[in-house]
């Protein structure tokens, strides 16, 4: 095929309303919803090109996304890191020199020593054995000696335990789900004509799937993004068919029984210190019909919505709230019509009454606020950051000022998190050091405007200015104890929902997606609480009874304790 050169076709937005009129008759609904689309990201984009402070770049990183916002990046490499410090993935901050203790291998002093000076970048992919934790542990033996034999190399002295063995680690492949097939042999009376069937083995049931498959099931949908049907593929290419439907009927009934739990991580992350929430896209085709559509844009705006009352809602979203508390911390998604907001005050009439409101963390959107119920508001400051990495290029001076003075602020609260301070302690510790940079900075915003030094309207303007309005509530670090710099944790527990949405596209009804939100919340909160969610989702599973009559002793950060207890009554009784 001869590719020609497109012709040039002038259209406003009159015209590309009336087509998109005509074109609604004719159309089905899904076609005119892609239709409409594209002419919205063609106007959209058209409105950028002749925007004249848009840049090539600019587009760019509108079109494909940042790769890095790491200051030494946007600065153009003025930044060079120390070799003994880290760097921080989210601002690219240095962070302080890590403690390296003396290794235990038998590496020389003097590799020892690069070792120190040269810290392993993250991501380098080799593991030791020991990270190797969920792998079987087998002991070898030595086939001809033992502690205490006489040395068969020189014949005078004795062999001893070295102290730490040989290690060989061996990782092979295997599909997600296996199989096993039981033949259960049968014997039938040649007289009476009574069959005897062989038992199974003892700790094979009668159902078909294991625990631990519904575990393996949830981990690969809502862990890790892979689709019921991709997971049909792999699974039959492997020789172990495994259904994408029966992979649903699974994990729906699952995911009834682990309702409870779910219920009890919503109550005890009302509790919580700090709560960071956010909002992400999602779709939803149960709300997409026509009937069901029609009815839900119908319903009047819920109580503390940032809507205007008769406004018509046609979003979806996928709503992430973190909740720390005791360096504890709980992640919960809410799919559906409500915002972030709405969703964190429907978590907030579970808190305790009597208990001091809540920090909230969040950006500046008034949809992400609860409505009537009190919070002490914190605004992101890597979002008042972005707005200078953004327009870096075009004023280059002033925005490595304002990175820079950013990046203090981060350092010394890498510096509070290696030290482990206390809330209070690491509020007097950023007063104390942080507190001069951000007052030198705030009187440098100021004098910008007063002094006429940037243009109001320009897009430096519009940096600063949102700094300033939003100066009390992105500095509430300075006043408040435990109140966090920015809302990076919530969006990183987002990137759950993006990457299902990336892979499976969209949830078919309302019950998947809660069955998602639940799945999704047990696993990334064993994730922030260093537990292991397949295990954790197993026991769930297998103690489904006593997990729904007392669900807070089967939390992330507990379930153990009280496996520990289950089986110390068990070999207790007579």
């Amino acid at each position: 095929m001869v590719s020609t050169k497109p012709s040039i076709i002038e259209l406003d937005m009159k015209k590309l309303e009336e087509l998109l009129g005509r074109a609604e008759a004719a159309l089905g609904q899904e076609d005119y919803a892609t239709l409409k689309a594209l002419v919205e990201s063609y106007a959209y984009l058209a409105e950028l090109v002749g925007d004249k402070n848009t840049t090539i770049a600019r587009l760019r990183k509108l079109l494909f996304g940042a790769k890095t916002e790491k200051t030494a990046t946007v600065i153009g490499g003025k930044t060079e890191p120390d070799p003994s410090s880290s760097m921080d993935a989210e601002t690219g901050v240095k962070l302080p020199a890590e403690t390296h203790t003396e290794s235990s291998g038998e590496a020389p002093p003097q590799a020892e020593a690069q070792n120190a000076s040269q810290p392993r970048a993250e991501g380098h992919g080799r593991n030791g054995a020991d990270a190797y934790v969920g792998a079987e542990k087998i002991e070898i033996p030595h086939p001809s000696l033992q502690a205490g034999d006489a040395c068969p190399e020189c014949q005078q002295g004795t062999v001893y335990g070295v102290g730490h063995p040989g290690v060989l680690v061996r990782i092979v492949g295997q599909a997600p789900l296996q199989a096993k097939v039981y033949h259960l042999e049968k014997l039938r009376c040649s007289l009476c004509g009574k069959v005897f069937t062989a038992e199974a083995p003892e700790g094979v049931g009668a159902a078909k799937y294991d625990a631990t498959a519904g575990s393996m099931m949830a981990l690969l949908k809502y862990g890790t993004g892979m689709p019921f049907h991709r997971a049909e593929k792999l699974q039959e290419g492997l020789g172990i068919p495994v259904p994408a439907s029966t992979q649903w009927d699974v994990l729906r009934e699952q995911a009834k029984r682990a309702e409870p739990v779910f219920e009890e991580l919503v109550r005890q992350a009302a509790q919580g210190e700090v709560l960071h929430n956010d909002d992400t896209t999602v779709k939803i085709l149960e709300l997409m019909g026509a009937r069901v559509g029609q009815e839900a844009l119908a319903e009047e705006p819920a109580a503390g919505s940032a809507m205007k009352p008769g406004v018509e809602r046609k979003g979806m979203y996928t709503s992430g709230i973190v909740a720390t508390s005791d360096r504890r911390r709980i992640a919960l998604f809410f799919s559906g019509r409500q915002h972030a907001g709405e969703n964190l005050r429907d978590v907030l009439t579970q808190r305790a009454a009597g208990r001091p409101p809540p920090i909230q963390m969040c950006d500046a959107l008034s949809r992400n606020l609860p409505g009537e119920l009190a919070t002490i508001v914190a605004h992101c400051l890597a979002h008042g950051r972005r707005q200078f990495v953004d327009v870096a290029e075009r004023f280059p001076a002033e925005c490595e000022h304002v990175l820079e003075s950013l990046s203090v602020v981060y350092h010394h609260d890498a510096i509070a998190r290696e030290r482990n301070l206390s809330p209070e302690e690491r509020l007097r510790f950023h007063q104390a050091e942080s507190g001069p940079t951000m007052e030198e900075l705030h009187a440098w915003l100021v004098r910008q405007f007063e002094e006429r030094l940037v243009e109001p309207n320009s897009a430096l303007g519009g940096a600063i200015a949102y700094l300033l309005k939003y100066w009390e509530k992105l500095t509430l670090f300075l006043r408040v104890p435990g109140a966090p710099l920015d809302n990076n944790l919530c969006e990183r527990a987002l990137k759950k929902a993006i990457l299902h949405r990336k892979n499976a596209l969209f949830y078919k009804t309302c019950r998947g997606a809660h069955v998602g939100d639940i799945f999704m919340s047990l696993i990334h909160t064993c994730e922030l609480c260093g537990a292991n969610p397949f295990d954790y989702l197993t026991e769930l599973e297998r103690h489904a009874d006593p997990a729904a009559s007392n669900p807070r002793e089967w939390m992330p950060w507990n379930y153990h304790e009280t496996l520990d207890r289950i089986s110390a009554l068990a070999a207790s009784a007579p």
